[in-house]
């Protein structure tokens, strides 16, 4: 079935939290410490994305009805970009960042932002956004990546 895409609501909290814990312990912990695994995991739990739900315009990804990624727009900066594991590659990333990019477009935003982890780097960059500079957070490296939006 055609992969769905549509804003998440509060009853998708739990399967948000599950499918970025997913990903941050199969295909980040390529790039991460266990401990910096942990650490950014514990901002995902349920609870907190509720309450991210009510911060930021959450997306998901579904397919027969099952959340199988997530992103965001918080403002001009678009966070929490993550796909099931099983489901990587399969162009569910690239889906969810133009419907973000869509709605970044309408919102007349000129730079879309995106503080990238080490993994996700060369998706970004497949899709034009460009390094800006690195951030440390501890051990923790994100890569501050931008893309400047032209309306047709």
């Amino acid at each position: 079935m055609k992969p769905q895409v549509r804003p998440a609501t509060a009853a998708d909290a739990s399967a948000i939290s599950q499918v970025i814990i997913q990903s941050l312990r199969q295909s980040n912990a390529l790039d991460y410490s266990p401990d910096i695994i942990a650490q950014v995991a514990k901002s995902f739990s349920t609870e907190s994305i509720r309450t991210l739900l009510t911060q930021r315009q959450v997306f998901v990804a579904t397919i027969d009805h099952r959340i199988v990624a997530t992103a965001s727009l918080d403002r001009d900066v678009v966070r929490s970009v993550f796909v099931e594991p099983a489901q990587q590659g399969r162009g569910l990333g690239r889906q969810l960042m133009a419907t973000i990019e869509s709605i970044a477009t309408e919102a007349k935003i000129e730079i879309l932002r995106v503080p990238s982890s080490i993994t996700a780097e060369a998706f970004y960059f497949k899709l034009g956004f460009r390094k800006v500079r690195d951030e440390f957070h501890g051990a923790e490296r994100t890569i501050i990546m931008e893309r400047p939006l032209t309306s047709l």
